[in-house]
């Protein structure tokens, strides 16, 4: 099931040379509940590109969102990407259940919140 969802983050740095992963700034992790090496899918809206890496922790507030090592080869500064993560449910835990959704404006701070 899908656990959380950034929507229309614009990608603010991309890095090559680091080891690889997803900056994402803290405060937006927080608010979709996603933790530091957690897997994320990346969808690209500008050009299409799909792929999966994990999170790390970028500076709260500053509202950084950066493609690392070969991730950075799949977008640039500008694009908007979709951040995903999907997680597995009991039918208890079901019950209820919505996952977390935000749609960000382009300093890719929080416009609104479509599911908590």
């Amino acid at each position: 099931m899908l656990k959380s969802k950034i929507h229309r983050a614009t990608i603010t740095e991309a890095d090559l040379n680091y080891e690889g992963s997803l900056t994402i700034d803290k405060d937006l992790l927080d608010a979709v509940d996603l933790h530091p090496y957690e897997r994320v899918m990346v969808y690209n809206i500008n050009n299409g590109e799909r792929f999966d890496t994990y999170a790390i922790e970028g500076e709260a507030g500053s509202g950084v969102i950066g493609l690392n090592g070969a991730a950075a080869r799949k977008g640039l500064v500008g694009d908007q990407i979709i951040i995903v993560s999907y997680a597995f449910f009991s039918e208890e835990e079901l019950s209820g259940y919505n996952p977390k959704i935000v749609l960000l404006n382009k300093a890719n701070k929080i416009k609104k919140w479509l599911r908590r």
